[in-house]
């Protein structure tokens, strides 16, 4: 929460920053598209929460860098008025902060219906993993000076070090509990979000975002508990080509 309070003062700052760069007609590259189609890379820094009930207590803190390059020209009628850019991301370091529960394995004894279950074990904690994101299709706004808004639609790909996320009780149910009681190592971050680019100079940038995003292996594992909604925000800074 302390970050979406760090995002809400910054845009009621730049509010005002960006009323006065308006008159001075200053450009940057997304205004200029229709010449020039620009390519911008940066670094980024991400964190965020879960929102749903089951998952309100799951944090996360990633670390990484993003690549993208514009593919039209300027078009579109009065606010609408922009361009199409493809991105990619990539978070080398990516870590979620889970809660600590704990569970145990459980089998059937052979040629019997007796259940046998180890001892509780703890399972959860810190998760480290490393997320790609090889699609982003984001539309930026233009006509608006040094602040440039944009939204977006993207897809990744998550490994974690360990299944995620931890799955499981202490009660001797095979169906939970079970050799097909686990989740996955790999898992699918479908999300979509809103940003805007502050430009300090006509090629330099500080970028600020929201995300929605959900976490989900798509059945690869024997479980799916996911994560069904989280908010990741985002703060970056970015060259322009």
């Amino acid at each position: 929460m302390s970050l979406a309070k760090l995002l809400v003062t910054t845009l009621a700052a730049l509010a005002c920053v960006t009323a006065s760069a308006q008159t001075t007609g200053q450009t940057n590259p997304l205004e200029s598209a229709s010449v020039h189609q620009p390519t911008d890379y940066g670094v980024l820094v991400q964190g965020g929460n879960g929102i749903t009930d089951n998952r309100d207590g799951f944090h996360f803190l990633a670390a990484g860098v993003h690549a993208g390059k514009v593919l039209t020209n300027n078009f579109g009628p009065g606010l609408l008025h922009g361009n199409f850019e493809y991105a990619m991301e990539l978070f080398p370091y990516w870590q979620s902060f889970t809660p600590k529960f704990s569970k145990v394995n459980c089998s059937q004894l052979p040629g019997t219906a007796v259940v046998s279950c180890s001892q509780p074990y703890t399972v959860g904690g810190t998760y480290t993993g490393v997320s790609v994101t090889p699609i982003i299709m984001r539309w930026n706004f233009v006509r608006h000076g040094r602040l440039q808004p944009w939204v977006q639609a993207a897809g990744g790909v998550l490994w974690t070090n360990h299944k995620y996320p931890a799955y499981g009780s202490t009660n001797p149910d095979l169906q939970v509990n079970g050799p097909n009681g686990d989740a996955s190592v790999w898992n699918f971050t479908p999300q979509g979000g809103i940003g805007f680019h502050y430009f300090t100079r006509p090629n330099r940038s500080i970028d600020f975002s929201a995300n929605g995003e959900h976490i989900s292996s798509a059945s690869l594992g024997d479980r799916n508990p996911g994560v069904n909604a989280s908010v990741q925000f985002t703060v970056g800074y970015s060259w322009w080509k």
